[in-house]
């Protein structure tokens, strides 16, 4: 179909083709024209496509504000902008009245006029300049906040920030297509609801002959259904995309004024305008129904202050229509309006045309709130008429090469598309398919919660703890990444084996796998959580990354000599513990002359809570003997010496002044050690094992030299330490 014609700016004669405009002869054939086809769509369509088609992509710029309007939330974004403008303006205008002094340098301040007025100017107008100021910073942010905030998610990469705009325009395109057939096909029943009835014997009598002539004139086979509206005042038509409602008033008008309202509707259906409407509105859809509340209040309740409160609280919906969706779709529809008056001309009706013209300003009424304030802006009556006046001269006028026709005004709709297009439609759905195809195989292959699964124990068979970490969700809790590198390459690790997905539960962006495995020689099971990761590969993949995994190790005896796999363990108080990956660990303590410690294993299954390690040194079998050797050595020393009580030593004679002492260790005490430390035990005598030693010797008593002997029993106390390869034994002191 042609493309409407181009209106020029209001207060400017708008430019209508200088073509010679001849009305069309009627068909040579008799019959009257019918009512028919998919949803009674009007000739010269060859299918239903093309028809909803050029409708569909006739109105590019009110198609444009409308999905600007809806889907960028101007309307949300106006409301903020204004409060966020007056709370940055209330603070601007403080800040300004009581801060604009400091604001000046010294220098100025003390020069001799320049400082005086500068202070005069900043006392009287600094809070004026801060609210000001504050307003428009304060709007800029609050308007553009709404129109950034929701692309925060997809800034990630371009390719996400393309795929979000070309989901959002296929959304908003589906809304619109879904809207635009909802009301092509639910037509009639939603008149019927609006006030709409059928025509009467008389009514149809007076105004069906009327339609079949207009249509004959207009080389049209076929006209919309018929419908009445009750209404003896006003005298209006509609078009719809399947109808033309007319009022009951139309019925009182002169026949060649009703003749030249049905060829101006006749037109709006041939090239339809309506599709092009219903189109506009299911792509702002979301801001058509919360238009549509206003638009009935003020419809309903004609009265000032009810349009003052619905203004008050539908502001910022109010302005983006006004000034956003209408001047963007005004143009086609006052350029569908000329071309619609050439209907008239066409048929013959210029002067009822004419007429009617002169006697109201438009003789068509809104369809709905949004046609109301959008669909309904008809050019200024005069400049109808003085276009309907220049394009009813006779003659082909200066610059025209060609009259107006039928034909010309209507065009040619042609085939959904050539052979070049649906070949070229081919290849674009191919090379889709293909991509979409390739895309979700490389999805399904390496992005998937199972591979994620995979690649994390597959690292861990490879002992690359890097490449395992990379598949954590939260590493902040690695304390030494180079260390814990080298306990996975270290000798003594094995990491888990067997694994297994069992089973995949997934929710949303949260996924729990279900993983059988075999660590330290037997089968175990375990719940793996894996979340969605937010940042995409390459602009178009969405990874998983596992939850936890890591394992912190809880020992008690870290520091000098205990190992891990080999390694020394940092000791409790260098820093946080030391947390481990999945696999199987060695563990070795430190050792001396005095004790041992066994090595221990250590397994940590994914998802432990915690790893013990108790390093639990042991005597050694032969520090037991030493250390007795090391007593009873301490106790022939003790028995050498020749007085009562020798020094430190764990026995005395308590029987009066005695000379020619001789100590003799009858039994030697059998000691307990238990160790307190790697290097380090205490040393008691159980009760049962006490030893027995003799004294003998002389007493004096009045001169009298007496000799004694006695026997009492022998425990030994102390600690015993290694220092080295030897093993030292100090006495506990009493």
């Amino acid at each position: 179909m042609t493309e409407p014609h181009t209106v020029p700016p209001e207060g400017t004669p708008p430019t209508v083709p200088q073509l010679d405009v001849r009305a069309a002869e009627p068909p040579t054939a008799a019959a009257p024209p019918t009512t028919g086809g998919f949803a009674d769509r009007p000739p010269g369509y060859p299918s239903a496509l093309v028809w909803l088609r050029a409708g569909i992509l006739r109105d590019w710029r009110g198609v444009l504000g409308a999905f600007v309007a809806t889907w960028f939330y101007l309307p949300l974004a106006l409301l903020l902008a204004f409060w966020s403008g007056l709370t940055f303006a209330v603070t601007g205008l403080f800040a300004g009245a009581f801060g604009a002094d400091d604001q000046v340098p010294q220098v100025l301040r003390d020069a001799p006029v320049i400082g005086s007025l500068l202070e005069a100017f900043l006392t009287r107008s600094g809070g004026v300049l801060g609210g000001v100021t504050g307003f428009v910073a304060g709007f800029l942010i609050g308007f553009l906040s709404v129109l950034v905030v929701p692309w925060l998610g997809a800034t990630d990469g371009p390719i996400a920030l393309a795929t979000g705009l070309v989901g959002t325009v296929a959304a908003a395109a589906l809304i619109g297509v879904l809207y635009t057939l909802y009301r092509v096909l639910l037509e009639p029943r939603l008149l019927v609801v609006s006030g709409a009835r059928q025509p009467s014997r008389r009514e149809y009598a007076k105004l069906r002959p009327v339609l079949d002539e207009c249509a004959r004139r207009l080389g049209l086979t076929s006209v919309p259904r018929l419908l009445m509206e009750d209404d003896p005042v006003l005298s209006n038509a509609r078009t719809y995309a399947r109808h033309v409602v007319v009022t009951t008033a139309v019925l009182t008008e002169p026949d060649d004024e009703v003749a030249a309202l049905l060829s101006h509707e006749l037109v709006h259906w041939r090239t339809g305008d309506e599709i092009t409407s219903a189109f506009v509105r299911g792509v702002g859809l979301p801001l058509t129904l919360a238009h549509a509340l206003p638009t009935w209040l003020m419809r309903t309740f004609p009265h000032p202050g009810t349009n003052f409160v619905v203004f008050l609280f539908f502001w910022p919906v109010l302005l983006t229509m006004r000034y956003v969706v209408l001047p963007l779709h005004a143009r086609d529809v006052r350029a569908a309006e000329y071309r619609a008056d050439l209907g008239a001309v066409l048929t013959g009706h210029v002067d009822g045309m004419r007429r009617v013209l002169e006697r109201r300003l438009s003789f068509e009424t809104g369809r709905s709130g949004w046609d109301e304030a959008v669909c309904a802006t008809h050019p200024p009556h005069e400049l109808r008429l003085d276009a309907l006046d220049r394009a009813s001269v006779a003659g082909v006028p200066a610059g025209a090469d060609e009259p107006v026709t039928v034909e010309r005004l209507f065009g040619h709709s042609g085939p959904v598309g050539t052979r070049r297009t649906w070949l070229l439609v081919g290849v674009l759905v191919l090379a889709a398919c293909v991509g979409t195809g390739g895309l979700g195989v490389v999805q399904w292959a390496f992005f998937r919660p199972q591979a994620a699964v995979d690649g994390y124990f597959s690292a861990l068979a490879d002992r690359d703890s890097d490449a395992a970490l990379d598949f954590l969700s939260g590493q902040g809790g690695v304390t030494d990444r180079k260390l814990l590198a080298q306990l996975l390459r270290a000798k003594g690790y094995r990491p888990p084996t067997d694994v297994k997905i069992t089973k995949l539960d997934r929710d949303g962006d949260s996924a729990t796998a279900t993983v059988a495995y075999r660590l330290a020689g037997e089968r175990r099971t375990t719940e793996v959580a894996l979340r969605r990761d937010d940042e995409t590969t390459l602009g178009l993949f969405h990874g998983w990354q596992v939850s936890g995994g890591l394992t912190p190790l809880d020992t008690p005896i870290a520091g000098p000599g205990a190992q891990l796999n080999g390694l020394a363990l940092p000791g409790a108080a260098e820093g946080p513990a030391l947390v481990l990956l999945p696999g199987e660990y060695t563990a070795t303590g430190p050792a001396s002359a005095l004790s041992e410690t066994p090595s221990e294993t250590v397994a940590v299954g994914p998802g432990q809570s915690a790893a013990t390690l108790q390093l639990a040194p042991v005597l050694k079998p032969t520090a037991g003997e030493a250390v007795e050797a090391q007593v009873r050595a301490w106790l022939d020393e003790c028995a050498k010496q020749t007085i009562a009580a020798p020094p430190g030593c764990p026995f005395r004679y308590y029987g009066g002044a005695a000379q020619k002492v001789t100590w003799k260790i009858l039994e030697y005490p059998k000691i307990a050690v238990e160790l307190t430390g790697p290097a380090s035990a205490q040393v008691t005598t159980p009760s049962e094992t006490r030893g027995r030693v003799q004294v003998s010797g002389t007493t004096t008593y009045f001169g009298t030299n007496t000799p004694f002997a006695d026997e009492d029993t022998v425990t030994v106390g102390g600690v015993a330490t290694a220092d080295g390869d030897t093993i030292a034994f100090r006495p506990a002191t009493d």
